[in-house]
């Protein structure tokens, strides 16, 4: 067989649902979470500013540290408030049957973007990952092509395995006589990206609060955010609650779910609700993700994510905050998604 079946495939955001009560996150809040918290050398779990949280559910912007940010947060709003979260997650933790399942059974939505699906499919039909240049080079023809279908390949040579080989590797159908590979690559991730936000759309009728790192990628110090969170608030007029957490990846060093002892304080930032924000109202039911919305709204989705990390920023220590250094921390290219 040419082409291994990728863990994040469509059927598998397809057959996903969301629950109320996640009797996983409380599995693991019994059995993991609770003795390693409580026991010695033990996790002091500070929450600041509690009464800033409101009765309704809200998104929850958080910055994201480590691997395991989430785990005391999550287990504390359940051992004290019995509040459960979604919470978006990358899509390469997916591509594991036994952690997709665990993500799955826990109410994680695997996030996709265009970034990480022409990485994926790439490396299932050329066997690797791509070059820096060519990870470049395709994205911004992928980019290119979702405001115009009929824009150029690019001149730089490509593997014709990617761009002239049919192939079913993620959940549609590439044929090349057909369409180009970049206009392949955005049907694909609109149609992943319609059943992301009907996801979220059942997280929000199960009255589940939504947990968002908006700056996507982990990083000790605080990095700039995208604009998913801001198109996902503006669409179903969601409040934002900022979250400042520092301390956890001194508890969480490495890739062990197991916490060293330690202190980990999250504060609670103001509610950002959508009434109080006029300025970035969009008078019009958009779709979010979509090439359209994206192109006329980007400079208000991207004000209301730059004023949600702001409002991160005074919530951590200040080892957390922005540093002109930041940047370097992150990810950067195909490997990132891979």
């Amino acid at each position: 067989m040419l082409f291994r079946e990728a863990v994040l495939h469509l059927k598998t955001l397809e057959r996903m649902h969301l629950t109320a009560r996640p009797r996983a996150q409380e599995f693991l809040g019994w059995v993991l979470l609770y003795p390693n918290y409580r026991l010695p050398p033990q996790v002091k779990i500070e929450f600041e500013n509690l009464e800033r949280l409101p009765a309704e559910p809200v998104i929850y912007a958080m910055n994201h540290t480590d691997r395991y940010n989430y785990w005391p947060f999550q287990f504390r709003l359940w051992r004290e408030l019995q509040r459960f979260t979604a919470t978006w997650v990358k899509g390469k933790y997916y591509e594991n049957n036994l952690v997709g399942k665990f993500m799955e059974a826990t109410n994680n939505i695997p996030t996709v973007s265009r970034g990480y699906l022409l990485s994926k499919d790439f490396q299932l039909a050329v066997g690797r990952v791509p070059s820096k240049i060519e990870y470049e080079t395709l994205r911004h023809w992928v980019d290119a092509a979702a405001l115009d279908r009929r824009v150029a390949q690019p001149e730089i040579e490509l593997p014709r395995a990617l761009l002239e080989t049919p192939r079913n590797t993620l959940g549609v159908d590439f044929r090349p006589a057909d369409e180009s590979w970049a206009a392949y690559i955005n049907r694909l991730f609109e149609r992943m990206m319609q059943r992301f936000v009907q996801l979220n759309e059942e997280g929000f009728a199960r009255n589940l609060d939504l947990l968002i790192f908006p700056q996507g990628t982990r990083s000790k110090r605080l990095l700039p955010g995208h604009i998913g969170l801001a198109q996902m608030a503006l669409r179903y007029r969601k409040t934002i609650l900022p979250i400042g957490c520092s301390g956890s990846d001194q508890c969480y060093p490495g890739s062990s779910p197991v916490a060293k002892g330690g202190r980990i304080v999250y504060r609670f930032g103001e509610p950002i609700h959508w009434r109080d924000i006029p300025q970035f109202h969009i008078d019009e039911d958009f779709e979010p993700f979509s090439p359209r919305a994206e192109a006329l709204y980007r400079d208000k989705f991207q004000g209301l994510v730059d004023l949600v990390m702001d409002k991160i920023n005074e919530l951590v220590d200040p080892e957390y905050r922005y540093s002109p250094e930041a940047g370097d921390e992150a990810e950067k290219g195909a490997e990132r998604f891979l």
